[in-house]
């Protein structure tokens, strides 16, 4: 890939928008570029006769006043089709290919896990007959069957969002379908969603249903439900913590008895030096890495599964008969407490599991599939049942299993090679830390940072450099501290089964909700997976005086950071609705705006998806003049991966005609890339804004052009008429062209055009629109300036003492040291204005 790949996201991470229907706005309804916006004739422009005999799709178009559509009411019906946006036809070998990367970037955690899983299983349970190596190795062979093959392969990378994997993408889809999301960026429009969807009257359906107004209707649910994806987005950035520091100590380890003088400060020097060197070199792209990385991770493989089969037939092929479940049970019989202890170790043998979902934004479902079904899985039961036929003749080499049951002369080149798998197995966390990070972002639950995007392929490829250097520090200083991996494997434990039973909650949720899963078959999933985890994290909780605590630790402190982040914007937003400046005092002012109009284009940024900003009456008390045309732009986050570029604005005129302000929103998917410079973004939001004039005008003149039509003579085709319908039978409106069909249109529009007079359909331009076209271009030329608000916001005083910690204090260090608001927008430095305000919440 080449440089000019790489590209840096400059867009504002928090979700926005939310609409109120107080403080007198009254606003036209949400069109795009391509479509009309317009008021239906009243009913007594028509004869009363012909109100009663009806006309079809043509009266309840033009005739029937529908209800106020807003701009989610567009994008609900709009958003509902985008998975159908650019379908790419993947070939099969490009699949390989993203196979092949997958053991470089997503499978680097659990192919290492070989290195300490038996030793740290039997520092808990000494080897005293067959049963005991037989019954760990079935519980691990089960485990790996269970967990990561089944679950995960098979069932939890289906519940993907269109295909990006992770907590927040669970959440994410759940929001689209139940009105869950704490943020205040719904609509009405939005809680038909899931009755849109979900079609067939069946009793799945009607539990569907009632789980979606149970969660709509507790707020409760609502935040529990978001706590838990913080835990769990929480417990992944641990894990990016712990997985390079346990990795990289485990391959070095194997030095200690090779080479002489080799003690455990200097196991520490070398781990610490090699994971300096794995940090530094992310910024060059998940995609370079994994391409990088891969060739070794398949010679890893291919070893780990080489010296399995060795070791099986040269010492004791009988080991297989571990797959007989029953071992499982005369081990825990055998060991008892010492058993289940040892479970904490057994758990370590799917580190890195939950990395195939979190991944999986940088590379595909059936890529990630392949590469664990077909080389993965098999290599790991093979190394552990040779490590198995290896204990049976030489039971105490349990500390050092791997490399004792490596060759004499093959361990040099297998320890290379460990040591590159160990390097890569942090990989996997790294690059999930990323994703979930840009998600939490994305969704408004986490501090804006720099985003780099690494590949213009797969917008999943990301580097965030903040996050990046903070786990590097947090590595070393873990390596530093705990000096040990048996310590940190009890941390690891924790944070691993914390992230997988918040992902079988989440997938449960979704089969109930969006997949309406036979109700049996959806209460196994968390049956029979939760159950299996529950009993995995009862025995890591075990663990915690002896260093389970530090996951706690990491997960604790994250959660805070993103619950307040998210408290505070929500907080802040509800201000901002409260404090809009109403419609009548806008027409107060008259369209000079009580003060001089001079040309120009003004874009001032705002989070109001409704209304107008209180921030906007600053700037007039503040300026001498005011731009002849104003543009309040909110750039907002739907709840989806990516928004099509003929979907990306939606327009609103906001005050009359001779006033020149409009609303733009400009809508992006928490996958989307801000890539365009100011520039781009000028020149598409005019473009948009030309075209929304011209297609208003068009409807306004085809409207007055029908009042005066003799309806008895004109017959209309309800086909020759777009109508969307967003579960209202009575909204029969035309909402928004999709122009990528516009040409299999034509011949419609031609039959359609043929009943209509020639005055309606003449292409002389209509004057009042040139003159405001005219009007547009002159400010256009005038140049643009970027009006940006910082807002500060502060508890009020009789407010408790928590929530004036939370606010005052942290909440306001997070947005004092978060990515500024002019990088965010990415607008030019020379033509910002901003003014101050502080909101009391």
């Amino acid at each position: 890939m080449e440089e000019e790949d790489w590209i840096e996201e400059r867009s504002s991470v928090r979700l926005r928008g939310r609409t109120f229907s107080g403080g007198g706005v009254s606003e036209s309804r949400w069109v795009d570029g391509s479509e009309v916006d317009s008021e239906s004739p009243p009913l007594s422009m028509f004869d009363d006769n012909e109100a009663k005999e009806g006309y079809g799709s043509l009266r309840r178009r033009l005739v029937k006043k529908p209800k106020r559509v807003d701009s989610f009411d567009v994008e609900a019906m709009e958003i509902a089709g985008a998975h159908g946006h650019h379908p790419k036809d993947i070939s099969t070998w490009h699949t390989l290919a993203l196979a092949f990367q997958t053991l470089g970037v997503v499978y680097g955690d659990m192919g290492t896990s070989p290195l300490y899983v038996f030793s740290d299983v039997f520092s808990k349970v000494k080897i005293e007959s067959e049963v005991d190596i037989l019954g760990a190795l079935s519980l691990v062979m089960y485990t790996i069957a269970l967990l990561p093959l089944v679950k995960y392969v098979f069932v939890v990378l289906k519940a993907n969002d269109n295909g990006e994997g992770g907590t927040f993408a669970l959440y994410s889809l759940i929001c689209r379908y139940a009105k869950v999301n704490m943020l205040p960026n719904r609509q009405p429009a939005d809680e038909q969603i899931s009755s849109f969807r979900l079609k067939l009257p069946t009793p799945e359906l009607e539990r569907a249903l009632s789980i979606k107004e149970t969660l709509e209707r507790r707020s409760s649910l609502k935040t529990l439900l978001l706590l838990l994806v913080l835990m769990g987005t929480s417990m992944v950035i641990g894990d990016g913590i712990l997985t390079p520091a346990i990795s990289v100590m485990s391959a070095v380890s194997g030095l200690q008895g090779a080479v002489k003088g080799f003690d455990t400060s200097a196991v520490v020097v070398f781990s610490i030096v090699i994971l300096v060197a794995l940090f530094s070199i992310q910024q060059f792209g998940t995609s370079k890495v994994g391409f990088s990385f891969a060739p070794a991770l398949a010679l890893w493989f291919f070893s780990l599964g080489s010296i399995g089969i060795y070791n099986l037939v040269k010492y004791d092929i009988t080991v297989i008969k571990a797959v007989n479940p029953a071992y499982i049970y005369f081990f825990f019989k055998k060991n008892s407490k010492d058993a289940w202890s040892a479970l904490g170790g057994c758990i370590l043998c799917i580190t890195g599991a939950e990395a195939m979902f979190a991944d999986l934004g940088h590379f595909s479902v059936p890529a990630i599939q392949i590469a664990f079904t077909f080389v993965v899985f098999p290599c790991l039961l093979l190394a552990y049942m040779g490590q198995a036929a290896y204990l049976m003749k030489y039971p105490e080499s349990s500390d050092r299993i791997f490399y004792d049951s490596v060759p004499e002369s093959l361990f040099w080149p297998v320890f290379v090679i460990a040591t590159l798998a160990a390097m890569i197995a942090s990989q996997a966390m790294i690059s999930a830390t990323f994703s979930c990070v840009k998600q939490a972002m994305a969704l408004g639950c986490f501090p804006r940072m720099k985003i780099i995007h690494t590949s213009r392929k797969l917008m999943g490829q990301i580097y965030i450099p903040v996050i990046n250097w903070f786990l590097m520090i947090m590595c070393v200083v873990v390596v530093s501290i705990f000096r040990s991996t048996t310590d940190i494997a009890n941390a690891y434990g924790i944070a691993e089964v914390g992230v997988m039973l918040v992902t079988t909650t989440l997938v449960t949720l979704v089969m109930l909700l969006i997949w309406q899963t036979n109700l049996f078959m959806a209460l196994c999933f968390p049956l029979v997976f939760g159950s299996i985890e529950l009993i995995y994290f009862s025995a890591v909780l075990s663990k915690v005086l002896e260093g389970g605590w530090l996951p706690l630790v990491f997960a604790s402190f994250f959660l805070s950071v993103m619950y307040i982040w998210n408290y505070g914007s929500v907080l802040k937003y509800q201000s901002e609705v409260r404090e809009k400046i109403s419609m009548d005092f806008m027409l107060e002012l008259g369209s000079t705006l009580g003060t001089v109009r001079t040309p120009g284009m003004g874009l001032l940024y705002n989070e109001l998806v409704h209304g107008i900003p209180s921030i906007f009456g600053q700037f007039l008390l503040s300026l001498p003049a005011i731009h002849s045309t104003i543009v309040f732009v909110c750039i907002k986050y739907v709840p989806i991966p990516v928004v099509p570029q003929e979907e990306r604005f939606l327009f609103r005129r906001v005050c009359p005609k001779d006033y020149h302000m409009f609303r733009c929103i400009a809508r992006y998917g928490y996958k989307d890339i801000r890539k365009e410079d100011h520039h781009a973004f000028e020149q598409l939001l005019v473009q948009s804004l030309e075209n929304f004039l011209r297609k208003e005008a068009q409807e306004l003149a085809l409207e007055s052009g029908l009042h005066d039509m003799d309806l008895d003579s004109v017959s209309v085709s309800s086909r020759d008429y777009r109508t969307r319908d967003a579960g209202n039978e009575e909204l029969k409106v035309p909402l928004m062209l999709d122009t990528r069909s516009e040409e299999a249109e034509t011949s419609n529009s031609e039959a359609a055009s043929a009943a209509l007079p020639s005055s309606i359909m003449s292409s002389e331009i209509d004057p009042s629109l040139e003159y405001e076209l005219s009007a547009l271009r002159e400010a256009i030329d005038s140049g643009f300036t970027y009006f940006l608000a910082h807002g500060d916001v502060r508890a009020k005083k009789n407010s408790f003492f928590l929530k004036k910690l939370v606010i005052n204090y942290l909440y306001a260090f997070l947005r004092r040291n978060c990515r500024a608001g002019a990088a965010n927008m990415s607008v030019p430095h020379m033509n910002i204005l901003q003014v101050g305000m502080t909101y009391m919440v």
